[in-house]
């Protein structure tokens, strides 16, 4: 083995280590990426994309069964959980292919293997135990990911409880389904196999589901699922699980009682913790807390020409908060001058039915944060898309500061809301106020004019409520 040396090196393939390479290879630098799994990271191969493909599957089926709202016919409706797993992994490996165009196309050396740090600048690669190569670089970006937390006594094992990995890849389709934590992960998977006919419940330590999200948002979504016959129990924990052959007893806890309750199959949906080990960190100056890297707000470490970014750091844990890190942090060592990262302008997205989406503050933090706020709120039952639909279930609240009509947060629940989300987005990184949203025309007949309607009610001129 020889050194090979470059520019700069990203340690992990997903969507932010390869988004970084990408934009580093555009700038001139010799750039190499070490991928110890698979191209593409989580996010591709075994979460955002996959589990998106199998939600796409429970809407058609979900459509399918109200085909006689919309005048249709249709008999004997039915699903193949074989064929809607082959489906998605296609669907994550037509993808994975896709990246690795993108590393050949942009000329990037892309190293099979485990980096370790072997130094300053300096990485180590090996793949099963055996050396594959030495590689020195001034600048190294850690983008190694995240994996799904493990509590004591909730451990997945593949066959009776699981994790979102196994969760995607069924051999079976139970009849009954605990989820534990109503995180985007967890609520989505409840989803899915509530809309394909299992009888789901989930449990959420907390006082409310989805509780990064607006509570009143929270609330609505709370009482949709609970519709489609999902069991919500808030304020509760999992204290254990006995698994026996075919099944598991959870026993419950809320309320100050206890009661045990039997499922087929268990999912664990309880955070994620960063892949901080075995990468040499302990031969550094990096910070590490709760399982998370400490960076600054262009990605650095406390280490010289060491950066991290994506789920590896702190919240929120996104791929597209990944990606644009990534873009950050290699712009800023090419010694351009890109913006900070701003947390609030990301906009959070959970593809549950009804879709939920965010950006900004919540009304309560809002608050808390001791603005004078205007809400307005606009349903989906009061436009005309919607009815033509056949989903008018949702709604759509705006937060602006009332004193100088800044933007302040946005929140949907309801069809399509994570599409539509990214323009509340645009919105805020270009600091709009209530004024430049109200002079948008907004095109008839979509779902995007609730948007324009909700503005014009926080302000008491709504014009189709």
């Amino acid at each position: 083995m020889s050194d090979t040396q470059f520019d700069l090196i990203v340690v992990g393939g997903g969507p932010g280590g390869y988004t970084a390479a990408i934009r580093s290879a555009q700038l001139g630098m010799k750039t190499a990426l070490v991928e110890r799994e698979h191209l593409g990271g989580i996010c591709l191969n075994w979460g955002c994309i996959p589990t998106k493909a199998l939600l796409r599957t429970a809407e058609v089926y979900h459509l399918m069964h109200r085909a006689k709202d919309f005048g249709l016919k249709a008999d004997n409706i039915a699903f193949d959980i074989e064929a809607v797993v082959k489906r998605s992994r296609g669907v994550a490996s037509q993808l994975n292919k896709g990246v690795a165009h993108l590393m050949k196309k942009n000329k990037i050396t892309v190293f099979d293997g485990h980096a370790k740090f072997a130094g300053k600048g300096k990485l180590a690669v090996t793949k099963d135990g055996k050396p594959v190569a030495d590689l020195v670089a001034k600048h190294i970006i850690l983008a190694t990911g995240a994996r799904a937390r493990e509590l004591p006594g909730l451990e997945a094992d593949g066959k009776l409880v699981w994790n979102y990995k196994h969760a995607m890849v069924p051999t079976m389709f139970p009849k009954t389904l605990l989820v534990i934590g109503s995180g985007a992960i967890g609520i989505e998977f409840a989803s899915f196999y509530q809309t394909l006919g299992c009888k789901v419940t989930v449990v959420e330590v907390l006082d409310r589901i989805v509780p990064v999200e607006d509570a009143e948002i929270s609330a609505l979504a709370h009482k949709a699922f609970e519709k489609q016959g999902m069991v919500i129990r808030t304020k509760a924990v999992v204290r254990g699980l006995q698994r026996n052959a075919n099944d598991v007893v959870a026993t419950i806890e809320q309320g100050g009682k206890t009661e045990q309750l039997t499922f087929e199959r268990v999912i664990s949906a309880v955070g994620i913790v960063g892949n901080v080990e075995n990468i040499g960190l302990e031969g550094t100056k990096i910070k590490v807390e709760k399982t998370h890297v400490v960076t600054g707000k262009y990605c650095e470490t406390d280490e010289p020409g060491v950066y991290a970014i994506g789920d590896l750091t702190g919240p929120p844990w996104l791929a597209h908060k990944a990606g644009h890190e990534g873009v950050i942090c290699v712009e800023k060592i090419a010694g351009l001058h890109p913006h900070p990262l701003d947390v609030l302008g990301i906009p959070g997205c959970t593809y549950c039915h009804p879709q939920i989406a965010s950006v900004g503050l919540t009304e309560q933090a809002a608050k808390d944060k001791g603005y004078q706020v205007k809400v307005g709120r606009f349903p989906f039952l009061a436009n005309g898309k919607a009815i033509a639909l056949g989903d008018t279930n949702g709604l759509v609240k705006t937060v602006f500061d009332a004193k100088t009509g800044e933007l302040l947060g946005a929140h949907m629940v309801g069809p399509e809301v994570t599409e539509m989300i990214q323009g509340y987005a645009i919105a805020k990184t270009l600091e709009t106020t209530e004024q430049e949203l109200m002079h948008t025309v907004f095109p008839h007949p979509t779902l995007s004019e609730m948007m324009h309607e909700s503005v014009l009610d926080a302000y008491g001129r709504a014009l189709n409520m």
